[in-house]
């Protein structure tokens, strides 16, 4: 097994563990921000997983969630880290949450890991090894037509600047498709995206620790994952749509229809 894979995966068990031990002992809950809810269990999970890799790769910089100082990435090794990708889910005891461990290299993906904690489904991949759930291989879906299509998305919680065009595109959408959900955790979205699920995903106001491992297992399951203008800035742009080939062409000229050229623009 590539040793990178093998302790992000190993990592990513320690968080869930730690996770596992807060939501039967009790948690605590803060706001770090407006709508923007911080556990101590994101943080014990997240030192548990800084442990692994910092014992493993004492060398390796390091972007997690709760100690980040800025959304910033150099090309050395990063390990890209969220501890709880849907903490407001954990917080009230909703069962979507993710732990999310993700290896970048000169700016790229390399090793993605996700675990949904509840379901315990773990969705893996390595740079040009393909995508895998619990072992076994998945691909995005190859459903075309919008009738058919079922698609995820997200509802910001502290940046509502786009909250209008935001909900007219919304209305289409549940006009031309069979049907839209928000589980709450982007990377668990965009997982069921790579395993063909859902066939396709859009949303704002999104950080790079949400994406960094959902967005290579998408690719490597044969999926497109680019901002709100097509670009490669979605890492840092808070715009992602991501899908199979038909539904990523799809969302793009939706979003191009409905949310004005100003608003489609990368924050970062």
């Amino acid at each position: 097994m590539n040793k990178d894979l093998e302790i992000a995966r190993l990592a990513a068990r320690e968080g869930v563990r730690v996770i596992k031990e807060y939501r039967k002992d009790g948690i605590t809950i803060q706001e770090k921000g407006f709508h923007d809810l911080v556990t101590d269990a994101d943080l014990a999970a997240e030192k548990a997983i800084l442990a692994v890799i910092t014992e493993n790769f004492p060398d390796d910089d390091i972007l997690a969630e709760e100690t980040a100082n800025s959304d910033s990435l150099s090309e050395n090794r990063t390990w890209i880290i969220d501890p709880i990708d849907g903490t407001t889910n954990f917080a009230h005891d909703f069962p979507i949450y993710c732990v999310s461990v993700a290896l970048w290299e000169n700016r790229e993906p390399r090793v993605g890991v996700v675990i949904e904690v509840n379901r315990d489904e773990e969705f893996t991949a390595v740079a040009g090894g393909g995508a895998y759930m619990n072992g076994t291989k998945i691909a995005v879906s190859s459903t075309s037509i919008p009738r058919n299509g079922f698609v995820a998305t997200g509802f910001p919680y502290n940046d509502l600047s786009l909250v209008d065009p935001y909900l007219r595109l919304f209305r289409v959408l549940m006009e031309e498709l069979q049907g839209i959900r928000r589980p709450g955790a982007a990377s668990y979205d965009l997982c069921n995206v790579a395993c063909g699920r859902f066939d396709g995903f859009y949303e704002y106001s999104l950080h790079i620790w949400d994406m960094a491992a959902a967005a290579l297992i998408i690719h490597e399951a044969g999926g497109t994952v680019t901002d709100w203008n097509g670009g490669k800035g979605w890492p840092f742009g808070q715009r992602v749509i991501a899908g199979n080939m038909h539904f990523h062409a799809y969302l793009l000229e939706k979003i191009n229809e409905y949310i004005p050229a100003e608003s489609r623009k990368n924050v970062g």
